[in-house]
């Protein structure tokens, strides 16, 4: 076979088993066929001396992950650095682990995720003698990932019909008769469960241990007004960018550039937000080692560089010694703000380790069914 075509087939191949829509049978099958066992292990050793893959959720996210972390890195440390958006779900980091060959050297992952998966041995524990834990906010410097950024679900909506009235809670979210039209959540389950026992009445504060079966019953109660559960952030923006719905629920970077894109036609509110952290993690096995890893990791915690990730997608820093820097016309972004963070609620990431799979499945049928 032509040796251009075999690199394709190869890299065909295990993109499509680090995305989880092959198996591991399926792709050792593929490699001894294609005669890539070797091949593959060896390509991505030499990558190794050449570049450091990032991936995270694809769309603005990459623009803006350039343009704030790793575009000056790659400058400072003269090292090519690649930005892969593909998202680094549970499932494709364990598929790149279980492969042999990972391809992603720092995953901006769910701390969740990452955790249920490094007790399985498939994460590198983060280094503190390299990143520094002062860096972080208290409470977010995790065994398997440390925190990145924050982002919060929140509830955006069409303010050309809601304007004058609009929703201040997922109670609103639900009532389809004040706030008539279609609504779009989240596929992969993360803040739904929360918005919907928050809209049948649990208290803030009581949300944990999450009632799946009883978000599951409000959440079926919604779903005929459902139009799309969306997959990625680019995908809930046209959803509300091209008036398919009335209301979603979105992460707020994405919400506040359907904003910015429609002219305020969509705007947002933290009123009971959801606020997460995302982590920075590294699939044992990464091609450029784990070092490196940590290098990247501990250079993206400066406070200025989470400033510029805030103002190029509205991240809220991660580095608490950041928020006091924040400009004022930034300020209403920082959705980790103490300001902010006084609207939301903070979703509990030792739940979403130990629950999360199970969860999901009950969320995945509810949407199949």
């Amino acid at each position: 076979m032509n040796r251009n075509l075999t690199d394709d087939c190869l890299d065909l191949l295990q993109s499509q088993h680090a995305a989880g829509r092959i198996d591991r049978r399926t792709f050792l099958v593929g490699l001894a066929l294609l005669g890539g066992a070797s091949a593959i292990g060896g390509r991505f050793a030499q990558a190794a001396d050449k570049q450091l893959v990032v991936t995270n959720w694809g769309g603005d996210a990459v623009d803006a992950f350039q343009k704030a972390l790793t575009g000056t890195y790659a400058s400072e440390r003269a090292v090519d650095v690649k930005i892969n958006g593909s998202g680094p779900t549970k499932g494709a980091m364990k598929a790149q682990f279980e492969s042999g060959a990972v391809s992603w050297d720092v995953c901006d992952a769910d701390p969740g995720a990452t955790k249920s998966l490094g007790e399985l041995g498939m994460i590198e524990p983060i280094d503190y003698g390299v990143v520094d834990r002062d860096q972080v906010q208290p409470g977010f410097a995790y065994e398997f990932s440390v925190a990145n950024y924050f982002l919060s679900y929140v509830i955006a909506y069409d303010a050309k019909k809601f304007g004058d009235n609009p929703p201040t809670s997922w109670a609103d979210f639900w009532d389809v008769e004040k706030f008539p039209g279609k609504r779009s959540l989240y596929k992969w389950m993360s803040g739904c469960m929360e918005a919907a026992l928050l809209a049948d009445g649990v208290p803030a504060d009581k949300l944990y241990p999450l009632d799946e079966d009883r978000a599951i019953r409000k959440l079926e109660a919604l779903k005929p007004h459902v139009l799309s559960y969306w997959d990625s952030g680019a995908e809930s923006q046209q959803l509300m960018r091209d008036g398919e719905v009335s209301m979603a629920l979105m992460w707020h970077t994405r919400a506040n550039l359907v904003e910015q894109d429609t002219g305020g036609d969509v705007r947002w509110t933290y009123a009971q937000g959801i606020l997460a952290p995302s982590g920075w993690a590294v699939i044992k096995g990464n091609p450029s080692g784990r070092a490196a890893a940590m290098d990247f990791i501990s250079y993206c915690q400066d406070p200025q560089r989470q400033i510029e990730l805030l103002r190029a997608l509205g991240c809220g820093a991660a580095n608490p010694k950041a928020h006091d820097l924040v400009p004022a016309d930034l300020k209403p972004l920082d959705c980790s703000s103490a300001e902010n963070v006084a609207r939301q609620v903070l979703m509990d990431m030792d739940w979403y380790a130990a629950r999360s799979d199970k969860a999901l499945d009950k969320y995945l049928a509810m949407i199949a069914s």
